[in-house]
């Protein structure tokens, strides 16, 4: 289940924001206060052609929020956006979450917003996240060599698409 964030979502989102964790896949290098993520919640309920992005949260059946799917980089000239997401408790990975929510998303971007495409940024060694997206559609379409510092090392990048038929 997808649903808007609510200024009930703070304390998770605070947490989930600034886990370290978190930050290798999602290009964060430091950590967000309370009040700029009081300011986003407040602010999430402008338009996506405002604002470019749009996260949306991923719920339980029982409604527990378990993680966020994200438009970004919304580009209504070219009509294509990136998709990010984030199961953030590993124990409720594998589960299926994911896939529903990016399929909801999918629908919402092809049908609602009219896109022509969406797309997404990965990791080679996230194996899991790319076997997602190929099984929802999306094609490699591009690498990007030693793109991602890790330590002293740097990882190479996968470009996904999926482009509307």
């Amino acid at each position: 289940m997808l649903r808007a964030i609510e200024p009930a979502d703070i304390d998770v989102l605070y947490n989930w924001e600034n886990d370290e964790e978190n930050w290798a896949v999602s290009n964060t290098q430091t950590p967000f206060s309370r009040f700029v993520l009081e300011q986003y919640i407040a602010s999430a309920h402008v338009d996506i052609y405002s604002t470019k992005q749009l996260r949306l949260m991923m719920c339980e059946p029982d409604e527990k929020a378990i993680g966020t799917i994200d438009l970004f980089d919304f580009d209504p000239n070219n009509m294509r956006a990136g998709v990010g997401i984030l199961i953030a408790d590993k124990s409720d990975r594998r589960k299926g979450y994911a896939s529903e929510a990016l399929t909801l998303l999918t629908n919402y971007c092809f049908e609602i917003l009219n896109l022509h495409q969406i797309y997404c940024n990965i990791t080679t060694d996230n194996e899991t996240s790319i076997l997602l997206f190929q099984k929802h559609g999306f094609q490699i379409t591009g690498i990007k060599k030693q793109w991602v510092r890790s330590g002293n090392t740097y990882k190479d990048e996968l470009l996904l698409q999926l482009i509307r038929k």
